[in-house]
């Protein structure tokens, strides 16, 4: 695989959608009846797909090929078959589901959009160097600009058995493990997964999973051209009265500088720069999973992000993943509930 192509979602109100997709700073390339179509800045085909539904949910995500036999070959192992693809241009496509349930969809094909304008990074005065003279900072506040897609964390209950899966099938391989304290032994609850683009460096992450009590979307990721671009874009989404889950701060995992925003119906979507990249020759991490090991500098993870908020809901959904046949169990559980605390 070479990463991801698109995400698809289902929203009640396309409206309301596409008027908070501009502000985060995507572009809109195609509407119709029951369907947006956003684009990033970088070439590439649309990177969110959003289709009118009665409900607001995610659909599954969609890689991209590298091979069109690729193709082939997942079709083969895993029963599916390969169709053309007649949705806005060409191209070939696989659907197929992985062990926590999420339709996965890989495509070849497709046809790429050329690159529109971005955000140029600005010149930095660092110790020792000034590049700027005679010449003042002023971004403006304004929308970050999505350059591309970059990222997209699932949970699961089935997180071994996924895992797998996605390392068999889509080839990819992982960056970095974190682990339950005390519980190392029992293996990782979360996985950091990148490409296998050999010498030619990937993003440390396209897809991560964790162990969770209720399988679904977590967060996807929208890079943007540098710290003063998401910063100012921020500010512009403050100043339009959309939720702010958490941020600014720099990651562990990933090293990227990020900012965590809800759209109206409360999806999770981030802006970050600066991520790192590794070619296939780094071997993953192990790391302790903590709240407090998620920044290296920024403010604490906040309840709405870590998904901590007391409800019924997350009560229920505690109880139903212990009685079903999954690897939630009590142990497991409250290691996840200590490292979301500690």
């Amino acid at each position: 695989m070479s990463g991801l192509a698109w995400l698809e979602f289902e929203k009640v109100d396309l409206n309301r959608s596409e008027r908070f997709a501009i502000d985060f700073g995507l572009t809109v390339h195609a509407r119709t009846d029951d369907a947006l179509y956003l684009r990033a800045a970088r070439d590439g085909a649309p990177c969110v797909v959003i289709r009118q539904g009665s409900s607001s949910r995610f659909i599954g995500p969609v890689f991209h090929a590298t091979e069109g036999q690729d193709l082939d070959r997942l079709a083969r192992a895993t029963g599916g078959t390969v169709e053309a693809r007649h949705e806005l241009g060409s191209g070939r496509v696989v659907r197929v589901s992985d062990p926590s349930g999420f339709p996965v969809t890989v495509v070849h094909g497709v046809e790429e959009l050329p690159a529109l304008p971005t955000q140029t990074p600005l010149t930095w005065n660092v110790g020792g160097r000034s590049r700027r003279v005679n010449a003042t900072q002023r971004p403006p506040r304004e929308p970050a600009r999505v350059e591309r897609l970059g990222h997209i964390v699932l949970g699961t209950r089935v997180f071994g058995r996924a895992l797998d899966w996605y390392l068999e099938h889509l080839g990819l391989i992982v960056s970095d493990f974190l682990y339950l304290e005390g519980q190392r032994e029992r293996g990782p609850v979360m996985a950091f997964i990148r490409c296998d683009r050999g010498s030619e460096p990937s993003d440390h992450h396209t897809l991560a999973m964790l162990l969770a009590p209720e399988t679904g979307y977590v967060h996807s990721a929208y890079e943007v051209a540098d710290l003063d671009a998401l910063a100012a874009g921020g500010e512009y989404l403050r100043d339009r009265g959309y939720r702010h889950s958490w941020g600014i701060g720099r990651h562990i995992q990933g090293s990227q500088v990020f900012d965590y925003w809800r759209d109206p119906d409360r999806v999770m979507v981030e802006h970050y720069a600066d991520g790192d990249v590794f070619d296939a020759s780094l071997e993953p991490g192990w790391t302790p999973l903590s709240a407090s090991g998620l920044r290296q500098w920024g403010p604490k993870p906040t309840r709405d992000f870590l998904g901590t908020t007391p409800s019924p809901a997350l009560v229920r959904q505690a109880l139903e993943a212990l009685r079903e046949d999954n690897e939630i169990d009590l142990a497991r559980l409250t290691g996840l509930i200590k490292a979301m605390n500690r």
